[in-house]
């Protein structure tokens, strides 16, 4: 099970009832696993107030670095020092180990724990692995921005579920032989060649894709295919030349969502400009592309289960 928080929904200037950007991730199996993507100023009190503990993210994954983005790292870094933590933290972004480096060297942090800053590609329109865990990897693709950016793309690992009716009609028996035959995808048995979706079916993994700020492009159509929620830069409800051409309109967002056959999108860092009616007819005029749209707002949460 996946469950989402949007705990900052906000472009650019923060609102009474919208800080600046961040999502959590919570996987559930064995074992949670919490992720941070953007960390936005105030970052940290959003996640007190959620109910999350922010000694439990060992994993946060910038899209680009411009304040409203990242600012929120500093002082929930030095949080983390003050509470004692010890387990590393790594960062991920464009140009992370510069904007770590400058983070860390603010201040007299005297860090306990390491903070390791991984960078990601931001140039051309090739899918990156960047994290892969037991359960779920992280993948991004660079985005189009004012400054270097990235789309991230969680992505939870299918799973094969060995047919026993296939097993019995090709006359094969349950054994060891059928777990390297999961580890490797195909594997010999008394001989005879046997691949894993010859037996098995497949249940396919989650998938969530989180575009940052970007204007429409191919590249994050490419890595949203099927995904079961596009997270979209939904900045205004309809562009103009006066608002700057590197965000999205709501329309143009449900059209990126359309190509992608994506399942559901949900569009954030909401320009403070826009009240609550405004906000009614941005949904409004997005499902009239993409039916399945929302708009999202601080502390919602959203639940995903296979």
């Amino acid at each position: 099970m996946l469950q989402i928080t949007f705990l900052g929904t906000v472009s650019g200037i923060p609102t009474k009832d919208r800080n600046h950007s961040a999502i959590i991730f919570e996987h559930y199996t064995d074992v949670k696993s919490t992720l941070l993507f953007d960390c936005g100023e105030g970052t940290q009190k959003q996640i007190m107030q959620s109910g999350i503990s922010f000694m439990d993210i060992d994993n946060i994954f910038i899209s680009h670095w411009h304040a409203d983005h990242f600012a929120g790292l500093i002082p929930l870094i030095q949080t983390m020092n003050m509470e004692k933590r010890r387990k590393e933290l790594n960062v991920y972004g464009p140009e992370a180990e510069r904007f770590v480096a400058d983070i860390i060297d603010l201040g007299y942090f005297g860090l306990r724990f390491p903070v390791n800053a991984v960078n990601v590609p931001f140039e051309g329109d090739e899918i990156t692995k960047i994290f892969e865990g037991d359960e779920f990897e992280v993948l991004s693709i660079p985005t189009l921005h004012t400054v270097p950016s990235v789309a991230y793309c969680f992505k939870e690992k299918d799973r094969w579920n060995i047919d026993l009716n296939k097993l019995k009609e090709l006359g094969l028996k349950r054994g060891y032989w059928l777990n390297k035959l999961k580890e490797k995808g195909e594997t010999e048995y008394k001989g005879k060649k046997i691949k894993l979706d010859d037996i098995s079916n497949k249940k396919e993994g989650l998938k969530v894709v989180y575009t940052g700020d970007t204007k429409p492009c191919d590249t994050v159509v490419k890595i949203s295919k099927g995904a079961d929620i596009l997270i979209h830069d939904g900045t205004f409800l309809e562009l103009d030349e006066s608002q700057g051409k590197y965000h999205a309109d709501v329309t143009e967002a449900a059209k990126i969502a359309k190509k992608a056959n994506a399942k559901q999108l949900i569009l954030t860092h909401i320009s403070r400009r826009y009240n609550k009616d405004d906000i009614k007819e941005m949904e409004e005029r997005a499902r009239k592309v993409f039916p399945n749209t929302k708009v999202a707002y601080d502390f919602m949460k959203v639940e995903l289960r296979k």
